[in-house]
C-alpha cells in the first residue's frame, strides 16, 4: 500500500478563506487548521422509520471527530466540515405505487450527492452513516470513485414487532403478506404492530444483505452491522471507534480501492449466498465493482457459471432468517453477529481472509480480534449441517434471458419445482398495476402453474425498475390459501422480502425489445434449474419469433419509438433514467448513452477459480 495523501497548498485568498474561518468558528475548531486536509461525517435521510436514527449517530460521530482534531499528541491536524445528508425514498411506503420507480433511482441520486460533496469539498476523510436499501450502495459507489480514506457504518436494523393476538414476531413483510386478506381487523392490527421503534428492515432483506456485503468487502467494521438502531453502542462506543479507524486509514494512506478488490467482492457475493440474501445484490455488486474500477462483474469478478456452481454445489444457506425463515438480524446480533457467519465460512475455506479492511486488519484478523463464537445451530447453522443445503441465489439464462441476467431467490421458493423444473403457462401483464388489479378484484382467475409475466417495468421501461413486493406478497398469500403454485417473471426487480418462485432482472428488458416482450398468453414457460435456464417454447420456432418481433417493432415505430406499454415520463429524473440506464447485468445504473463509465479501470482479470481451501469432496475451489 502506498501513501496517497495529497499536498495542501496554503490559500491566501481572503474571499475563499472568509467562510472557512466562519465555519471553524461556529464548529468550535482550531481556526489555524483551515488550510489542512478536511474530514467530515455524512448521513442519509428520508421519510420512513429507516432514517429516524441516523442524525443522532451523525451528530455523535461529528462531536467525537471534533474533539480528536488538533495539533496535540494523538490528534489529527485536519479541518472539520459540517455534516452532510443525502435524501432517499422509502421502499416500504411506495411498493405497489408508481412512486416506486424512484427507489432504485435513489441509489443514483445518493451517488450524485456523495460525489458532489466529497469531490467539491475535497474531503480527505469521511465517515458515512447509512440506512435503508439504496443509499448505502450509492454512498459506497461515490466513496470508491472519490477514493480517499472513508468508512461506512450501518444505522442498524429495526427490532421486530409482535402480534398482540398470536404473540408471533412480525415485520413489514408480514403487513404485505396480509394485504390480500378480507379481514380488516387483522390488516389494521398487523399494520399498527409490525414496525415498532425505528431502524431499517430487520430481516435478511436488501438492507441487511448489503450491510453484510459492505462489511465483508471491508468498508464497515463487522461488529457494527447487526446491532439494532436503538442499541446504545451506536452512540456511546462506535463513534470513537470509527474515528480511530479513520485516523488509521489516513495515516496509512489506505483508500477504499485498496480494500474493495476482486477477492473482497467475491467474499461479499459468497456471504450473500450463504445468508439467503436479496436478489438486489446482483444489481448492487456490479455497480460497486464498477465504482471500484472493474468494467465487467461477470468477466472480472465472477462469471454466471461460477456463481451458479458455487450456489448449487459449494455454498449452503446458514441462517434461519426472514423472509424465508423465522429470525431477524437482531436475533443474529444476539447470537454473536454477522461475524459468526463469516467465521464459519472462512473456517470452511470459502472466504479469503487475507483481504484488507477499514480497521487496518485483514478480514481474518478482524474475526480473531472479535473473539467470534461458533454457530448456535438455531439462528445460525454450520456449513456441515446448514439450514438449506444450497446457496440462496441462482442466475438464469435461456431464450428469455439471453443476457444471463435473470435471478431467482432459491432460498425463498416455497414450491412448484419438480425435479428442479417448473412448467407453466404465461399470463401477461404489461405493467404491475394490471397484476395488482387482478389479484385484488379477480384472484380466482389465477390457476395452478400460471407463470405471471410482468414486463415494461425494467430500468428504461418503467423507468426505474421498481421492486414488486406488493405483487409477490399477494401471490404468496394466494398460493398458500389455495394450495397452488403461481410463478412470476419480470424485467423489474424484487424486494429482499419477496418469496416464492419469482424471477427478476430478465434481460434485455421488454422496452428494449428483449424476448420477454414477445411472449403471449398461454405460451409454455419452462424453468430448468439443472440447466439454469428460463425458456419460452414458442420462441424456439423461428417463424413465430420473427412474426412476433415484426409486430412488436411496428407497434414501437407507430408510437414514436417507444412501446405504448412503457410508463409515462413526467419528471427530468425519470427521463434521465430512461435515457441512460444500463442493463441489470451492469447494475441498472445511470450512465451516459448507456455506455458504462468506469473510473480509472483496473487491469482486466478474467473470472476463474484460484487455488484455496475446499471443504466438500469434488467441489471447485473458491479462491
Amino acid at each position: 500500500m502506498t501513501n496517497k495523501s495529497k499536498t495542501v497548498v496554503f490559500d491566501s485568498n481572503p474571499g475563499r478563506n472568509a467562510q472557512t474561518y466562519g465555519v471553524a468558528r461556529e464548529l468550535g475548531t482550531d481556526m489555524d487548521l483551515i488550510h489542512e486536509p478536511s474530514v467530515g461525517v455524512m448521513g442519509t435521510k428520508g421519510d420512513s422509520q429507516c432514517y429516524l436514527g441516523v442524525q443522532r449517530k451523525v451528530e455523535a460521530i461529528h462531536e467525537n471527530l471534533r474533539q480528536r482534531l488538533g495539533r496535540g499528541d494523538g490528534q489529527m491536524p485536519m479541518r472539520l466540515v459540517q455534516p452532510e445528508y443525502t435524501v432517499a425514498t422509502s421502499d416500504g411506503m411506495r411498493n405497489g405505487t408508481r412512486e416506486m420507480r424512484y427507489s432504485l433511482i435513489g441509489r443514483e441520486v445518493t451517488h450524485d450527492t456523495v460525489c458532489e460533496h466529497l469531490s467539491a469539498s475535497g474531503l480527505e476523510g469521511t465517515i458515512a452513516v447509512v440506512a435503508c436499501d439504496k443509499p448505502p450502495v450509492g454512498t459506497l459507489a461515490g466513496i470508491l470513485e472519490h477514493d480517499r480514506p472513508a468508512i461506512i457504518m450501518s444505522d442498524g436494523p429495526i427490532r421486530p414487532g409482535k402480534d398482540s393476538v398470536t404473540a408471533e414476531s412480525i415485520d413489514i413483510i408480514s403487513g404485505f403478506q396480509v394485504a390480500g386478506s378480507h379481514d380488516t381487523e387483522l390488516k389494521d392490527r398487523i399494520a399498527r404492530e409490525a414496525c415498532p421503534g425505528y431502524g431499517s428492515c430487520g430481516g435478511i432483506f436488501t438492507y441487511n444483505t448489503m450491510q453484510t456485503f459492505i462489511a465483508v468487502v471491508g468498508m464497515q467494521p463487522l461488529h457494527m452491522v447487526a446491532p439494532p438502531s436503538d442499541d446504545p453502542r451506536r452512540i456511546n462506543e462506535f463513534p470513537e471507534q470509527l474515528v480511530t479507524y479513520l485516523k488509521g486509514m489516513i495515516e496509512r494512506g489506505q483508500t477504499p480501492r485498496d480494500i474493495v478488490t476482486r477477492d473482497a467482492i467475491r467474499n461479499g457475493v459468497i456471504v450473500a449466498m450463504a445468508i439467503g440474501g436479496s436478489t438486489n445484490v446482483l444489481l448492487h455488486a456490479p455497480e460497486i465493482a464498477r465504482a471500484a474500477g472493474f468494467r465487467s462483474f461477470s468477466e472480472n469478478i465472477m462469471s454466471p457459471e461460477e456463481f451458479n456452481h458455487l450456489s448449487q454445489y459449494v455454498v449452503p444457506v446458514l441462517t434461519d432468517a426472514r423472509p424465508y425463515g423465522k429470525y431477524s438480524m437482531v436475533d443474529i446480533d444476539e447470537k454473536g453477529g454477522v461475524q459468526v457467519i463469516i467465521k464459519e465460512l472462512m473456517d470452511a475455506g470459502l472466504l479469503n481472509g487475507d483481504t484488507e479492511t477499514c480497521t487496518g486488519e485483514t478480514l481474518a484478523e478482524q474475526i480473531a480480534r472479535l473473539n467470534t463464537a461458533g454457530p448456535d445451530g438455531t439462528v445460525v447453522y454450520t456449513v456441515e449441517k446448514p439450514f438449506k443445503p444450497t446457496g440462496g441465489l441462482r442466475v438464469l439464462g435461456g431464450n428469455l434471458s439471453p443476457e444471463f441476467s435473470a435471478v431467482l431467490k432459491l432460498a425463498g421458493v416455497e414450491g412448484g419445482l419438480e425435479n428442479n423444473r417448473f412448467v407453466g403457462k404465461a399470463r401477461i401483464f404489461n405493467g404491475e398495476q394490471g397484476l395488482l388489479d387482478a389479484l385484488e378484484l379477480t384472484p380466482e382467475s389465477f390457476s395452478n402453474h400460471d407463470m405471471v409475466i410482468v414486463r415494461y417495468e425494467g430500468p428504461c421501461g418503467a423507468p426505474g425498475m421498481p421492486e414488486m413486493l406488493d405483487s409477490t406478497s399477494r401471490i404468496t398469500t394466494l398460493c398458500r390459501e389455495k394450495n397452488i403454485v403461481v410463478g412470476m417473471m419480470t424485467d423489474a426487480r424484487f424486494s429482499g422480502g419477496s418469496v416464492g418462485l419469482v424471477i427478476g432482472h430478465v434481460g434485455p428488458e421488454a422496452a428494449l425489445g428483449g424476448p420477454i416482450a414477445l411472449v403471449e398468453d398461454g405460451d409454455e414457460i419452462i424453468v430448468d434449474l439443472d440447466a439454469n435456464q428460463i425458456n419460452c417454447s414458442s420462441l424456439d420456432d423461428t417463424a413465430i419469433l420473427n412474426t412476433r418481433k415484426a409486430a412488436w417493432e411496428k407497434m414501437v415505430a407507430d408510437n414514436g419509438g417507444m412501446h405504448p406499454a412503457c410508463g409515462e415520463v413526467d419528471t427530468r429524473l425519470l427521463n434521465r433514467m430512461r435515457m441512460s440506464a444500463v442493463s441489470a447485468v451492469y447494475g441498472a445504473g445511470m450512465h451516459p448513452d448507456r455506455v458504462l463509465w468506469v473510473p480509472q479501470p483496473r487491469e482486466a482479470g478474467k473470472s476463474g477459480f484460484v487455488p484455496h481451501n475446499k471443504y466438500r469432496e469434488g467441489s471447485q475451489k473458491v479462491f
